[in-house]
This record gives C-alpha cells, sequence and structure tokens, in this order.
C-alpha cells in the first residue's frame, strides 16, 4: 500500500479555505519534514478498521485507549458551519491530536518553524498525529464529507486554546523541541 501523504506550503489567498491553496511553483513538503515538526502518519486499510491488527498496534503501541468516530457533513453533524469555522481557527491543544481518515478527505495545516502554513491533505487511510503544542487548523475540501475516527490516550479532551497561546508550557516545550531539528 502506497505511504505517500501529500503536503506543501499554503499560499495566502483568502479564497474558500476548502480549495488546495497550493504555491506556485508548487512547494512540496516531505514526510521527513513533516516528522521534524513533530507530525506522523501511517497509511492503513480503512476498510478494515474494526479488525485491522496494524491499527491495533498502533494503538496499543501508542497506549490510545480511547476511540470515536465523527461523520463531518452537513447532513451528519449538528451546526456544521460553526463547526467547520471552529475546526478552521488557528490553535493547539495540550495533548496530541490522532486522527485516522476512514472516507472521504480533509486538510490538516500546520505551522513550521519559520511560521509558513504547510497544508497535509488526508484522505482515506491516513492515520496523522500532530503533537501537543503545535499551532494547527482542520478543513474539509471541495467534496465537503470525511468520516474521521478521533484516538486519545485515556479520556478525550476537546479543549483548544486559540492563538495566541504561547504562555502555555507544552508550546514551549513544543518549540523548545524543534531547536535543533
Amino acid at each position: 500500500m502506497a505511504v505517500t501523504l501529500e503536503a506543501w506550503y499554503m499560499d495566502s489567498s483568502e479564497e474558500d479555505q476548502r480549495k488546495p491553496h497550493r504555491l506556485y511553483p508548487n512547494r512540496p513538503v516531505s514526510l521527513d519534514d513533516l516528522r521534524k515538526l513533530g507530525v506522523f502518519h501511517w497509511k492503513l486499510n480503512a476498510d478494515i478498521y474494526e479488525t485491522d491488527p496494524e491499527l491495533e498496534q498502533i494503538r496499543k503501541d501508542q497506549g490510545y485507549s480511547y476511540m470515536d468516530i465523527i461523520s463531518i457533513h452537513k447532513d451528519t453533524l449538528p451546526n456544521y458551519e460553526e463547526k467547520l469555522k471552529m475546526f478552521f481557527e488557528e490553535h493547539l491543544h495540550l495533548d496530541d491530536e490522532i486522527r485516522y481518515i476512514l472516507d472521504g478527505h480533509a486538510y490538516f495545516d500546520v505551522r513550521d518553524k519559520e511560521d509558513r502554513w504547510i497544508r497535509i491533505a488526508m484522505s482515506k487511510g491516513d492515520l496523522i498525529t500532530l503533537p501537543a503544542g503545535i499551532y494547527h487548523r482542520f478543513t474539509l475540501d471541495e467534496n465537503n464529507y470525511t468520516k474521521a475516527m478521533r484516538l486519545f490516550v485515556g479520556e478525550p479532551v476537546w479543549k483548544a486554546y486559540n492563538r495566541p497561546a504561547d504562555d502555555f508550557d507544552i508550546r514551549q516545550k513544543y518549540t523548545a523541541s524543534l531547536q535543533g531539528s
């Protein structure tokens, strides 16, 4: 199974957030560059997520004891438009964010060390972890649908801290972890 995850530096256009927002020429970002930011990726078989031994192993290795599934579509998510706006606000969490796309498409945008936006295109089978303390945001693409598994270590904490949140210990730990990478 291909392990490709596409990521690129974003343009600064205010156009619809669901568009790709690539620079011209495109400036791709490698999986290695994402790893240096603490962002990790696995490509899994989403058709067998309920019984997938690879997913089970990742959950065991990482301690992801909690799991739920969210469908993000105007017909399935209450307050859909408000939620999309909220997800797209730049924020951080005090815990890692772990998402596994079971169907559809979505984008995670993360900040690099120079505070530039990198867009990560997620599709069926992509499992991603964003480290606690990284500034990021989430949106659908123009298909307006994704179904995602949300994973947590222990009880889920849904609290997001919108930028600026630089005074949080977790943000300072995160930025310190980037030194020298």
